[in-house]
């Protein structure tokens, strides 16, 4: 046997390990996670204020449908903050007459960033100063509320004690080439990120997502605050993990039939969604780190595919065809558990090569602006790195 031969058959092999590895994880997050609004699930026995604060930045399109699902909720003690953060695109006037007719509705607008901090950060960092709440919602301008999403989670956090709580979300169908991608995305976040074991005060595993972080207010003071994580480009995940690290008590839900998002609306939004987490997290600001992560993960995706093809020994090819199986398989039950197009998801080889081309279009753009642009301000390399607080679980 060539060491040609043997090097790509412990490629494939470690592949057949890393698809059986999410499929576990997979199983974990069916059945481990609990569900909001399942049968039998508690109702809340007393029902604080709760304070949605919602950042919006140029989001005329989707705005207003969004904040009517949320203002559809029928949890009684309910408060919404829409900060709009520079704004061009009339989400400023937009906000002023959701605010205007509906009492429940605060409207902030915010006309300048201080230096020294990423946008959405210091906008969710003036939403909840402003906010009334015993308990904050921070959620995205774009997001979809099912009527008794609010009191379903309260009595979640009640009834398990819990501190802060996100949730799996579904994303909404869009483009064939866009589903891939995504699916790709959400499969490989399912794979890596331990959500069952979020709950676990032993475990250093923690999530956040800003579609939807509820947190206590007295426990978001005894963190470091927004002001720890103003230039933390894994905004979302840092805050999930700032809080866990405060001695917060976290959980995650399935909230696939209640909390919904069309992530991106095409291709190309995509890549500008993912200039910051493809050179900032992936890469850590180091296209050799992003380059080697990407090829990595290419080469583990789709070894056995590459192991079908002919010339390679029998006994490799039917190595290659177990771990196509298992791709398959776990593809097919990630799109069953993370409500996912089915044909979208069973086309991952073409959904990790869009998603490697994106990330690796972040790290190119990055190299070449000497940072990240984003909401319309250049942030350089260096100002970023000193603002890293989320560890990695890669």
């Amino acid at each position: 046997m060539s060491i040609l031969v043997g090097a790509f058959a412990v490629l494939v092999g470690l592949s057949c390990a890393y698809w059986l590895l999410g499929m576990w994880g997979l199983v974990k997050l069916e059945r481990a996670l609990p569900r909001l609004g399942a049968p039998g699930a508690p109702e809340p026995i007393r029902r604080p204020r709760v304070s949605l604060v919602i950042p919006a930045c140029n989001e005329a399109d989707t705005l207003e449908a969004a904040v009517a699902s949320r203002l559809a909720q029928d949890y009684p003690e309910l408060e919404v903050v829409l900060v709009d953060d520079r704004s061009n695109d009339g989400t400023s006037a937009l906000v002023d007459r959701i605010a205007a007719a509906d009492a429940r509705v605060k409207a902030l607008h915010i006309t300048h960033l201080p230096e020294g901090w990423l946008g959405k950060l210091h906008a969710l960092h003036r939403g909840a100063e402003a906010a009334t709440g015993d308990w904050l919602l921070f959620t995205d301008a774009d997001v979809h509320f099912a009527p008794d999403t609010v009191r379903r989670a309260m009595a979640l956090c009640e009834a398990r004690s819990w501190d802060f709580l996100t949730v799996l979300f579904r994303l909404r169908p869009t483009s064939f080439l866009l589903d891939t991608a995504v699916s790709s995305t959400m499969r490989m976040i399912g794979t890596v990120a331990r959500l069952h074991r979020v709950e676990d005060p032993d475990s250093s595993a923690s999530m956040g997502a800003g579609v939807f972080n509820l947190v206590r207010r007295d426990m978001l003071a005894r963190t470091r605050g927004f002001e720890w994580l103003k230039l933390e480009i894994a905004d979302d995940a840092a805050f999930g993990q700032m809080v866990k690290r405060a001695g917060g008590r976290c959980g995650v839900a399935h909230a696939l039939g209640h909390v919904s998002v069309e992530l991106y609306p095409s291709l190309s939004a995509m890549a500008r969604g993912c200039e910051k987490s493809g050179f900032g997290v992936m890469g850590q600001f180091s296209n050799t780190r992003l380059v080697s992560s990407c090829l990595l993960f290419l080469l583990i995706e789709t070894a056995p595919l590459l192991a079908l093809a002919p010339g390679w020994p029998m006994w490799l090819r039917v190595l290659g065809l177990v771990g196509t199986g298992l791709a398959l398989a776990t593809c097919a039950l990630a799109s069953r558990v993370l409500r996912r197009p089915l044909w979208a998801t069973l086309a991952f080889p073409v959904g990790t090569l869009l998603l490697v081309a994106v990330l690796l279009r972040s790290g190119w753009l990055g190299w070449r602006r000497g940072g990240i642009m984003w909401r319309g301000t250049l942030y350089p390399t260096e100002l970023l790195r000193s603002g890293v607080r989320y560890k990695t679980p890669f």
